[in-house]
């Protein structure tokens, strides 16, 4: 028995789903883009087709990411602005001599570099240090930081805060969730609640951040997470990554990673 696919949603109901995502009203986006709300009311309806620069325009108002951009474009019916070029394409080997180095740079600190669904790029040396005990299944490529990190076969019974930790990484992952909206990480954290392990959003104690507080080979260390992204990227793929690194909270932290 055969399906019909579904048809791809329209320029207007994209746009207004990013004002839903974004609170804001057609009025508050007509201010913030120039226009009347009339005619922003008539491009969500269909009844007026935006213009290239108008796509691009609303995008920018809305914090709209570059994959979104594209969707927006192709949806009106114009070219995507932004390529899309695989990681590990040819075209992309100048940025991964970049992020190669930079991991190189953070040792003897954790650093990894993941894509927008929490994939692992590459990782330095550290961190597959403090993978060993690791379940050989969720090490098989695609490695997913936050699976390992939270899954009872991974990291997850050496993390001494894990209800702190898991609460810590489902509000980061919500927002990337309200910031992209990937429904595909709207799984994946449904996915990572079913792991055992609890949540807490309790601070007290915590000055600065939640870290991660792990036992080790080299004792108890806890590590305050970073994440860095390229500044001005203009292909889709740079603009979903990002560099995330773990640094001692305290010196003896400080101290067992520089003897590792």
């Amino acid at each position: 028995m055969s399906t019909i696919a579904a048809d791809p949603p329209s320029f207007g109901d994209q746009l207004r789903q990013w004002r839903g995502q974004r609170h804001m009203s057609q009025l508050d986006l007509a201010l913030e883009a120039e226009i009347s709300s009339r005619h922003l009311s008539f491009v969500e309806t269909g009844r007026s087709k935006p213009s290239r620069d108008m796509v691009l325009r609303l995008a920018e108002c809305l914090g709209v990411p570059l994959r979104g951009r594209n969707a927006l474009l192709l949806a009106a019916g114009y070219a995507p602005a932004y390529p899309e070029k695989g990681i590990e394409t040819t075209a992309m080997e100048t940025a991964r001599n970049v992020i190669s180095h930079v991991l190189k740079a953070y040792e003897p600190f954790p650093a990894l570099a993941i894509d927008r669904h929490w994939n692992m790029i590459e990782g330095n040396r550290i961190v597959f240090a403090l993978m060993q005990g690791v379940a050989p299944h969720l090490l098989e490529p695609p490695i997913n930081a936050v699976r390992v990190s939270l899954h009872p076969e991974g990291v997850a019974p050496r993390v001494v805060n894990l209800p702190e930790w898991r609460g810590a990484l489902f509000s980061r992952l919500r927002d990337q969730i309200a910031t992209s909206g990937d429904p595909a990480l709207a799984e994946f954290l449904a996915e990572l609640r079913s792991y055992p392990g609890g949540e807490s959003t309790a601070v007290a104690g915590y000055p600065l951040a939640i870290p991660l507080i792990i036992d080790t080979p080299l004792g108890r260390l806890s590590l305050l997470t970073m994440s860095s992204v390229f500044g001005s990227p203009v292909d889709v793929t740079l603009s979903e990554i990002a560099i995330e690194s773990l640094l001692p909270a305290d010196e003896q932290t400080l101290e067992a990673l520089r003897k590792l």
